[in-house]
């Protein structure tokens, strides 16, 4: 069972799950319909709304204000060989709002889902995948 979630407004579920799934290592939960589906990679559960006038995380606010894609927030994914996904995705059309940077844990890049809205894609460094296998 996932234990952290977070929840993803897409303009295409189909798109997404196939982003996901297909490009990031995700597994498809449910897909119960066209506006929402759950998928999982570890312990992250990622729900994927598309605006819509069904209830859920896809409604628009009181004020009328619709949820959209995009933004700065996302979630971060270790990976083991950052050049090689990066390469593998650019192969495949996928966005990125920058390049490779290198900082004091490790080297990253942000890459983004069909919708636009941004993934991190994070390589810790020696010290850092160091201290995490030793549980510090």
């Amino acid at each position: 069972m996932a234990t952290v979630s977070v929840r993803y407004i897409v303009d295409d579920v189909d798109a997404a799950i196939a982003f996901y799934v297909g490009r990031l290592g995700f597994a498809e939960v449910m897909h119960p319909a066209p506006s929402f589906a759950m998928l999982t990679r570890g312990d992250l559960r990622l729900t994927l709304s598309a605006p819509s006038g069904q209830g859920g995380g896809g409604q628009a606010m009181p004020d009328g204000t619709v949820p959209h894609p995009g933004g700065w927030n996302r979630f971060a994914l270790e990976v083991d060989d950052l050049d090689a996904l990066v390469h593998e995705l650019q192969a495949a059309g996928v966005r990125f709002r920058n390049d490779i940077v290198t900082g004091v844990g490790g080297r990253q890049i942000l890459a983004e889902d069909p919708a636009g809205n941004p993934v991190e894609l994070f390589e810790p460094s020696i010290a850092e995948a160091h201290l995490q296998q030793n549980g510090a």
